[in-house]
């Protein structure tokens, strides 16, 4: 019998700590799902400087062309636009870097969802086996209550 007790002891403290796990990952899964946000805030800001180096860089060509008499003026357009290149290709590689975080972000984000569905399948499990654990419990106090009361009889 206090074996039994024994099982269920363990068996209340698997379900706890499987609990216990659940809520760390859930706790896990909300700050991926935040650092997502991040990333996709980010990758938006990115997108608009993007567009904004891009217009330059067009405004800056049309400038060049319109001024190409000028030498000096086409000198410092050329220096201008040279410029507003590099920014574009720096514009360009820290949106390719924030995609590529964020598609890992969101691999690790399914990664933890799958753990999560499979520690709540786990701890219905050990619910079950707690329940049943408390029934036989239950049904062998029963019998001993029974018991204890026919041998008071005799």
């Amino acid at each position: 019998m206090t074996e039994k007790i024994k099982e269920a002891d363990q068996a209340i403290e698997r379900a706890e700590a499987a609990e216990a796990k659940n809520k760390k990952l859930d706790q896990l899964l909300l700050e991926k799902d935040q650092e997502i946000t991040s990333l996709n805030h980010k990758l938006s800001v990115v997108d608009e400087q993007l567009e904004k180096a891009e217009l330059s860089l067009q405004e800056a060509k049309r400038e060049n062309m319109d001024n190409i008499g000028s030498k000096t003026t086409s000198e410092g357009l050329q220096r201008k636009i040279q410029l507003l290149e590099e920014e574009l290709d720096a514009a360009e590689k820290n949106a390719k870097d924030t995609v590529e975080k964020l598609r890992q972000v969101d691999v690790k984000a399914e990664h933890f969802e799958r753990q999560v569905q499979r520690l709540e399948q786990e701890r219905e499990v050990w619910e079950k086996k707690y329940e049943e654990a408390q029934e036989k419990y239950s049904k062998s106090q029963k019998e001993l209550d029974e018991l204890v009361q026919t041998m008071e009889g005799l």
